[in-house]
């Protein structure tokens, strides 16, 4: 199975993706982003991009590393990754399917104050590639997103208590959280 965790930066997928592996037995997290650096290294480079996610290898090598991983090791792959593109979403949710393999997606929610404050106050200046992401993934979420997967608002929950509201989502087993 994998646990795909979704939402836009700073709203716990990291964070909350260590807590879940830690609480789901056989279970590893995969950092999905890795692929994309990794593209990032070919020279001379890919078509020039503001994001690895547009680049079709990058979908397309997702759901394979995920796949050879999970036949090899079996257990469960929790992804910390935003998707805010509804067909990249598709190419790899329906990729894995044809896998036979399970998803279940939850998307990391907070409101848009609560974003902008911890995107702001993580570094002196704030990121810009950061702040630029708050309105794709309003707009995603508005018209996509938050259909297609089960949402966990954030916004006043510790990592830890989001973790084990996916663990219990995930597993139908209480983490003892």
């Amino acid at each position: 199975m994998i646990v795909w965790l979704n939402g836009t930066h700073r709203a716990g997928k990291t964070t909350t993706s260590s807590l879940v592996q830690q609480l789901i037995p056989d279970s590893r997290v995969f950092d999905a982003e890795k692929v994309g650096e990794m593209l990032m290294t070919i020279t001379p480079g890919l078509p020039e991009t503001d994001n690895f996610q547009h680049w079709p290898p990058w979908r397309q090598l997702v759901v394979e590393t995920a796949r050879r991983v999970l036949d090899y090791t079996g257990g469960t792959l929790v992804i910390p990754m935003t998707v805010l593109v509804e067909q990249y979403w598709r190419e790899i949710s329906t990729g894995l399917a044809q896998h036979a393999i399970p998803v279940r997606h939850f998307v990391l929610h907070a409101d848009e104050d609560t974003l902008r404050g911890r995107i702001e106050g993580e570094h002196r200046v704030p990121s810009a590639f950061r702040l630029k992401y708050l309105e794709p993934y309003a707009d995603a979420a508005r018209t996509w997103l938050h259909a297609e997967a089960e949402v966990i608002d954030t916004t006043h929950l510790s990592p830890a208590q989001a973790a084990a509201q996916i663990v219990l989502r995930a597993t139908g087993e209480s983490s003892g959280a």
